[in-house]
């Protein structure tokens, strides 16, 4: 038998067992809005039995054994995975609608079938490309009409100046945006390489404490698990562990971390032509980045808005050569022939003829040496605008900027749908997480009761031994 004082003991065992079990369920309480904690529970097990003759088996109370976690590890990869994706997505929504407000004009999308893009699409703005271009072959169309006037010729310098102007400002603010884009992937590096160093940091401290106190640190993995998805929102990581528990971190098929050890580090590099990528620091190997903002950042900068900065240089390309080859072939009012209308060779530097502007009796409109009264350059100017031409896919000018400000829509649309899916995938897992691992005030406060009720009734138990033994002792007096 256990004898008074192995009751005692007994009692006192269940003193702390219970009191353990309220400061657990303190811990959890503690951290009910903290959503990057996983709650914990305590591991009671039956202490070490004693053989008693002629009985058997005697029990002698409980221990805590252990404060155990309640995470799922597949479910952290499943949300580390769909973070990276969410990451990769966020970034490419926000790149193309900078691209998108760049360009100053309003998109607004119709419901039409999938092979009627451009003309489900109407543009809108102040005063945007297309404006400019409707502008300038209705001012062609306008002198045409008045070949001799001075005022319409004024009013075509304006408007070939506003769309030179605003060809010229898309492009800068697409240069812009793409050395936005380049500082946002470098940041992104940066941020990655201090979560890597954190991840190491995290994995000794783990190591170390659980070597030293023969237990779970619960608390610093979870702030490891809160690392790995930040990290995961940058790039696409793959999480390895051994039977001890070790961590490691690989991008694609290189590692990253491995254990308390940073063997790799991310790092930005121009690839040529100003090509800002990522590699590894000590390899100089190209990462393989398939999710994450920095995989959105260059896809998106290298995919839809270097189509739509080469699509709009090819236009302005094509608006100059041809506007210039028919009017140079014309006659100013002063009968001097063989000018250019526009400089500049695309979008970057298109300009206006400052002789014309000067002068806009330089206008080259007349098809006739002699007779200043003549339209037929006009209205050849004019009638590019209904040409369909072979440099744009066999569309007109206007349909072409159409096309291409109608795939920069469907791109962004794209992207909006994907994003909206890919949310509610996340917080789907992050609810069955929360369900999972998260903390319940009712469930807590339950708790609180049951452990404070049982260490009141496990003082109880000392209380009797004390009164017995008591007892015993007045029964040798």
């Amino acid at each position: 038998m256990l004898g008074l004082f192995g009751t005692l003991n007994l009692g006192a065992r269940s003193l702390q067992t219970q009191q353990m079990g309220v400061e657990v369920a303190g811990h959890n309480l503690a951290n009910v809005n903290n959503p990057n904690y996983s709650r914990q529970r305590v591991q009671i097990e039956s202490s070490l039995a004693i053989p008693v003759s002629p009985i058997g088996v005697q029990g002698t109370g409980a221990d805590v054994v252990a404060i155990r976690q309640i995470r799922d590890q597949i479910l952290d990869d499943q949300i580390t995975s769909e973070v990276s994706l969410s990451g990769s997505l966020a970034s490419a929504q926000k790149a193309l609608q900078y691209a998108q407000a760049n360009l100053g004009q309003r998109i607004d999308r119709h419901s039409a079938g999938a092979n009627a893009a451009a003309s489900a699409t109407s543009l809108s703005g102040e005063f945007g490309v297309a404006e400019g271009i409707n502008a300038l072959f209705n001012s062609f169309q306008s002198i045409a009409v008045s070949p001799r006037d001075t005022t319409e010729r004024t009013v075509l310098l304006e408007n070939a100046k506003a769309l030179s102007a605003k060809f010229q400002q898309t492009d800068a603010r697409l240069g812009r945006l793409r050395t936005t884009l380049d500082d946002s992937l470098r940041a992104d590096v940066s941020e990655a390489n201090l979560l890597l160093t954190d991840i190491a940091l995290l994995n000794n401290e783990i190591a170390n404490a659980e070597i030293r106190n023969g237990g779970a640190a619960n608390d610093l993995r979870d702030k490891r698990q809160t690392k790995l998805e930040e990290l995961a929102k940058l790039a696409n990581v793959t999480v390895t562990r051994d039977s001890d528990g070790v961590l490691s971190v690989a991008v694609g098929t290189t590692t990253m971390v491995s254990g308390k050890n940073v063997l790799e580090t991310f790092q930005a590099y121009d690839a040529g032509g100003g090509q800002i990528l990522v590699r590894g620091a000590t390899s100089g190997s190209p990462l393989s980045l398939t999710s994450g903002s920095m995989h959105g950042t260059i896809s998106t900068r290298d995919g839809s808005i270097a189509t739509l900065r080469s699509d709009l240089n090819a236009l302005a390309a094509l608006v100059i050569s041809e506007v210039n080859a028919v009017h140079s072939t014309g006659f100013s009012l002063t009968g001097a022939t063989g000018a250019n209308f526009f400089t500049g060779t695309d979008a970057s530097n298109m300009g206006v003829n400052t002789a014309l502007t000067t002068n806009p009796q330089l206008v080259q409109a007349s098809g006739v040496a002699a007779n200043a009264g003549d339209n037929q350059v006009a209205l050849q100017m004019a009638q590019l605008a209904d040409k369909r031409h072979a440099g744009l896919a066999d569309q007109t000018f206007s349909q072409y900027f159409n096309r291409v400000v109608s795939n920069l829509g469907q791109s962004l649309a794209n992207t909006n749908g994907q994003a909206e899916t890919q949310q509610v995938v996340e917080d789907m897992l992050l609810r069955q997480r929360d369900s999972l691992m998260g903390v319940s005030i009712d469930e807590e406060m339950s708790d609180l009761i049951r452990f404070q009720k049982a260490y009141q009734a496990s003082a109880r138990i000392i209380t009797t031994v004390d009164e017995m033994l008591e007892t015993v002792l007045t029964l040798k007096r």
